[in-house]
């Protein structure tokens, strides 16, 4: 059986984890906290979540797991066929991540943990936070699923990404990055509802207190 190590609070767990229950593939979560120690290391080389175990091994990388699972599991198919299609989920999946996420990411320390980050950090976040929705609205086409008309890896990463990055933009600028994007507010509605969707709300909600307790006691 395939095992999903993470744990329940990472937005990259819960990508693979829905890609996983949309496929309708069995799959056993493993409870697994980013840390530097050797027995880490050697399940996930830089020590992060997600990580997927299967048969031969470990595979890390959430972009990498999710390619993996379209090539080698039946199921619901979360790429189209067609190269040119593939291609371009492929690439509003990465730009979600590299000009939306990562960017929201370095301001999650005072977004939601009360940690005080220099303004020089936060104007860069600002500033790239608005050219990665500005592509986001270029790109997407919401119709209404990111891709076109069917849930793709795009969403994942939309879905796991933007409500955060909308959160920082909120918080600490506040600024609405959908305010112009009436169709991405429509779907993040839309993929609320999925059943999927919800249960890992609930498994996440469940697990905040130990992720909390855990971050106390690291300061």
């Amino acid at each position: 059986m395939l095992k999903l190590y993470g744990f329940a609070v990472s937005n990259y767990y819960n990508m693979v984890k829905l890609a996983l229950l949309e496929k309708g593939l069995a799959f056993e979560e493993v409870t697994f906290y980013p840390t530097p120690t050797p027995q880490s290391l050697a399940i996930s080389p830089r020590g992060k979540v997600p990580v997927l175990g299967v048969d031969a091994g470990y595979i890390n990388e959430t972009s990498v797991i999710l390619e993996y699972l379209e090539q080698t599991r039946q199921g619901k198919a979360l790429l189209p066929s067609d190269p040119f299609e593939r291609a371009q989920v492929l690439a509003m999946a990465r730009e979600i991540e590299l000009y939306i996420e990562l960017p929201g990411r370095a301001c999650y320390g005072e977004a939601f943990f009360g940690v005080t980050l220099p303004d020089a950090i936060k104007d860069k976040t600002k500033a790239e936070l608005l050219l990665g929705f500005a592509a986001l609205g270029r790109h997407g086409k919401f119709a209404p699923y990111v891709a076109g008309d069917s849930l793709s890896i795009a969403d994942l990463y939309f879905l796991y990404s933007v409500p955060l990055a909308c959160a920082v933009g909120q918080k600490l600028f506040g600024i609405d990055l959908l305010a112009e994007m009436p169709k991405a507010k429509a779907l993040l509605e839309r993929l609320e509802q999925n059943p999927h969707v919800q249960k890992i709300a609930a498994d996440k909600e469940g697990a905040m207190p130990a992720f909390l307790a855990m971050i106390a006691a690291k300061k």
